[in-house]
C-alpha cells in the first residue's frame, strides 16, 4: 500500500508541474532521389516510296519524322544499325532481288529537353533511279532500326 501512495504522490507532483516533465525532442529526416537519364521513342514513321518508275530517271524519295524524347539536359545519340549518326545506308528485298537506299537523318546528337518536349528528327530516305532500274516486279520491304542513348 506504501507503494501506490508514493506512485501516487508522484503522478500528481508530475501533473501539478505542468506536463513539463517530458522533454520535446526534434531529428531532421533526410529525402533524396535520383533520376536516371533516359530517352524514348514517341513515333515511329513508315518510309513509303509508293511506285517505282523504271522508265524515269529521276530519284525515289519518302520522308518522315521519328519523334523521341530524352530526360532533360541528358546528352543523347541517334544511330542506326551501322553505328552511324546522320546517314544509313540498307537495301530492301522482294525475295528476288534488292535495292538500295539511304536515309539521312537529323538531331542525330543533342541534349534532351524532357518527356513534354519531343525531339523530332526527319527522315529523308532515296532510291537511286540506277538502282531499281533493272530489278523484277513486286512488292519490296524491309525494315531499319534506329537506337537513342542517353
Amino acid at each position: 500500500m506504501k507503494k501506490i501512495l508514493i506512485v501516487a504522490a508522484v503522478l500528481i507532483v508530475a501533473g501539478a508541474l505542468g506536463g513539463d516533465v517530458f522533454a520535446a525532442g526534434t531529428t531532421t529526416v533526410n529525402v533524396s532521389a535520383n533520376i536516371v537519364g533516359t530517352c524514348q521513342f514517341s513515333t515511329t514513321p513508315t518510309l513509303a516510296f509508293g511506285a517505282l518508275d523504271q522508265t524515269s530517271g529521276a530519284p525515289a524519295t519518302a520522308t518522315g519524322t521519328l519523334s523521341f524524347w530524352c530526360t532533360k539536359g541528358a546528352a543523347y545519340t541517334l544511330s542506326d544499325p551501322l553505328g552511324s549518326t546522320g546517314t544509313y545506308s540498307g537495301s530492301i528485298s522482294n525475295g528476288t532481288d534488292t535495292i538500295a537506299y539511304s536515309i539521312g537523318y537529323t538531331n542525330a546528337t543533342g541534349s534532351g529537353t524532357g518527356k513534354t518536349s519531343p525531339i523530332s528528327s526527319t527522315l529523308n530516305a532515296t532510291i537511286l533511279n540506277t538502282d531499281y532500274v533493272d530489278v523484277s516486279a513486286g512488292a519490296y520491304a524491309g525494315t531499319v532500326q534506329f537506337t537513342i542513348a542517353p
